[in-house]
């Protein structure tokens, strides 16, 4: 989903506190829930898919130095050029990411199945013409995050789920990119990340997803009705 350009927000609410990084939102009113994460290994930090905030340097001190800032979604550039910036780092995007580079001011970097050396995986969600998307999981605490294919935002959600498919992926779900991946906790690109039993939340997000569609479908209709 694309968006307006915000100016820097004014503040932000913290989420997804764990020893191994943390979350934000910056515009904790808007509807999309926009979610942003920074991930601490070895003393530095990577900053995924950031929206930024008055104060969020301050937020990444606490876990180290700022080593480098992720766009997992092509359509999540967000503000990654300016952090990157303000911190004299690189953008890093996946190896086969395309027509995203020419949007960052900021200089690139690339990497394939591994972010850096950092020990965190990349696996690729979604290859196509109109959606790319990587996830990154670390198996040293088996923190996932997945920017788009699943979420907890309201639009993701049908009745009592904990975790949705995205909308427009809910008829079928990337279930293999994400087979054999048994994590921790989920942290999402929309919305709070699941902090327990995350593995079968996970799996019941995929497994359901189809069975759940008309329900999702429904709902969605009935919030965009006038009132």
């Amino acid at each position: 989903m694309s968006f307006r350009v915000d100016e820097r927000a004014a503040d932000f609410r913290e989420i997804d506190r764990f020893d191994g990084g943390v979350g934000w939102i910056a515009h904790p009113d808007e509807r999309m829930q926009r979610a942003s994460h920074a991930l601490e290994v070895d003393g530095e930090v990577w900053v995924i898919d950031p929206v930024d905030a008055e104060g969020i340097d301050e937020l990444f001190a606490e876990f180290g130095d700022v080593a480098g800032v992720v766009v997992g979604l092509d359509r999540h550039k967000r503000d990654a050029a300016a952090i990157a910036d303000r911190h004299d780092v690189p953008v890093y995007l996946p190896e086969w990411f395309t027509g995203v580079t020419e949007e960052i001011d900021a200089a690139v970097a690339r990497f394939d199945d591994e972010l850096s050396d950092t020990g965190i995986r990349a696996i690729t969600v979604i290859d196509s013409r109109f959606w790319q998307e990587v996830a990154l999981y670390n198996p040293a605490d088996g923190t996932l995050v997945v920017p788009e294919t699943v979420g907890t935002a309201n639009f993701f959600l049908a009745g009592d789920e904990r975790l949705g498919v995205h909308p427009m992926l809910r008829l079928k779900p990337p279930r293999t990119a994400l087979r054999g991946v048994a994590p921790e906790r989920v942290l999402v690109g929309h919305g709070t990340g699941v902090m327990a039993d995350a593995a079968r939340v996970l799996e019941d997000a995929l497994s359901r997803s189809r069975k759940r569609a008309p329900r999702l479908y429904a709902e969605t209709a009935w919030e965009m009705l006038p009132v």
